[in-house]
């Protein structure tokens, strides 16, 4: 199973920013798709952002032109990077990765709580 560590979550005001980082097994950075869903009580989770194998990067349009999600190999960790911070953007953050975007995902990391008011 692919190992996965979300941390940077927290309370930010609207208009804020926040970076998650997501530590990932090494072997998943390098060959997977990773992506960053979120969910809010009663709601389906929701896909926010992916990045493939060859850097292509994908978004929910809710968060276009505000989070860019990145990858240090180096490190083996995901980035989301989360601008112009709105309460709707509050959630529980998952970090989560499958051998291609398209699939359903099947590896997730336990989440981290964002909080916008």
């Amino acid at each position: 199973d692919v190992q996965l560590v979300e941390s940077g979550g927290g309370s930010v005001q609207t208009g804020g920013s926040l970076r998650l980082s997501c530590a990932a097994s090494a072997y998943a950075v390098a060959y997977y798709c990773q992506a960053w869903f979120r969910q809010t009580p009663g709601q389906e989770r929701e896909r926010v952002a992916a990045i493939d194998t060859d850097g292509t990067t994908s978004y929910a349009d809710s968060v276009k032109d505000r989070f860019t999600i990145s990858r240090d190999r180096s490190a083996n960790t995901v980035y989301l990077e989360m601008d112009k911070l709105r309460p709707e953007d509050t959630a529980m953050y998952y970090c989560a990765s499958e051998l291609a975007c398209a699939f359903e995902f099947g590896d997730w990391g336990q989440g981290t709580q964002v909080t916008v008011s």
